[in-house]
């Protein structure tokens, strides 16, 4: 199956696509991808290699939509994929949503589908979409979608559920021209795409952990490792105005952010103590320690391979983007911003399965 992914960040739904073709699930062969972001690039590049693929880079979306004839002369595909901007929906943000220009991107992939018809569409984006302005955001996508002629299922997912210690919570949007049964929208839930995925994954090429003991490394730089400066504020359960339980040595972690590399508070980001990691959780200071006392140990932050192997990510994928010229901090704001290669993986899995994508 012929795929062109938006928005492509560091290839979470290709790699998903890589492992199923890896698998023999079925065949995916990537034809174009987007990207504007050019640190996202050189980490895509260093790992997928597209140029020697003779694959379209069509890289910022809004200049390469403009002119419709870049539109037409895109190869064949059957599949487009995307995690368009999230920030103008999410929790975390001023949730402007379409009256902001990132939240206009969903448009050029509208632009796209309504030039080519492609038979299958799957979107990413953050929990917060399905109710943005009481729910009219995602109606209107919704609208946008069947207006092109397509029927529209979606649900949230958690990536926790996916063999990834990682409490994320994602929308998923599934749009197909193709006919399907009379109950999907009843089938096409977390619950059930986590179920089948459980019965087969021991078997599969995904990533496999059961919390972030299983992927923690016990000798890192110090450069990871937070100075005493900092302990104390970010060990902080927060001011008089803003309270929160900022613990460490969460064994499902977080979700990872975009900013992760700017050191929030310990409840909004990752950090783990050292006598944790080496005892493989068996020992954790949490339970018996003041945050006082908490502050005088060894702790730290995870590092960008880390990051992306709460992602569903090899932490070679870091390492190649690394060689390959990029920062810690572009490489943090990277495994933030990617989708959950496990989930996109099991989500097409419980697709394909079911015979609803075919090739």
């Amino acid at each position: 199956m012929r795929h062109l992914e938006l928005f492509a960040g560091i290839g979470g739904f290709r790699r998903a696509m890589d492992l199923l073709t890896q698998d023999r699930i079925m065949n995916f062969h990537c034809v174009g991808y987007s990207e504007i972001d050019p640190k996202a690039v050189k980490t895509y590049c260093a790992n997928y290699h597209p140029n020697e693929d003779g694959e379209v880079a069509m890289g910022d979306i809004v200049e390469f939509t403009r002119d419709i004839n870049n539109i037409k002369n895109l190869p064949d595909f059957d599949l487009v994929t995307g995690g368009f901007p999230c920030q103008t929906f999410s929790m975390m943000g001023r949730q402007a949503g379409f009256n902001e220009d990132r939240g206009q991107m969903f448009f050029h992939i509208i632009d796209i589908l309504r030039e080519r018809r492609p038979r299958y569409v799957l979107l990413e984006n953050v929990k917060n979409l399905k109710n943005h302005d009481k729910g009219r955001t995602y109606m209107r996508i919704k609208e946008e979608l069947e207006s092109l002629g397509y029927n529209v299922f979606s649900d949230i997912f958690n990536t926790a559920k996916f063999h990834l210690p990682q409490t994320r919570n994602r929308l998923l949007i599934f749009a197909t021209t193709e006919p399907v049964p009379d109950n999907f929208e009843e089938m096409f839930t977390c619950d059930n795409v986590a179920n089948t995925f459980e019965d087969v994954c021991a078997e599969l090429s995904t990533s496999n952990y059961a919390t972030v003991n299983d992927l923690l490394m016990k000798e890192v730089a110090p450069k990871y490792f937070l100075s005493e400066r900092i302990k104390p504020t970010i060990l902080a359960d927060g001011s008089a105005n803003f309270k929160s339980r900022s613990d460490i040595n969460m064994i499902i972690a977080r979700p990872l952010t975009a900013t992760m590399h700017k050191m929030h508070r310990a409840c909004q980001d990752n950090y783990y103590s050292q006598d944790f990691i080496e005892s493989r959780g068996s020992v954790n200071p949490v339970k018996t320690m003041t945050k006082e006392e908490l502050a005088k140990l060894p702790i730290r932050k995870l590092t960008p391979e880390e990051a992306f192997m709460l992602q569903g990510f090899p932490s070679a994928f870091a390492l190649n983007g690394r060689n390959a010229g990029v920062a810690d901090g572009s490489l943090y704001k990277q495994a933030g911003n990617a989708v959950s290669v496990n989930t996109i993986y099991a989500t097409l899995y419980f697709l394909i399965t079911n015979n609803i994508i075919h090739e």
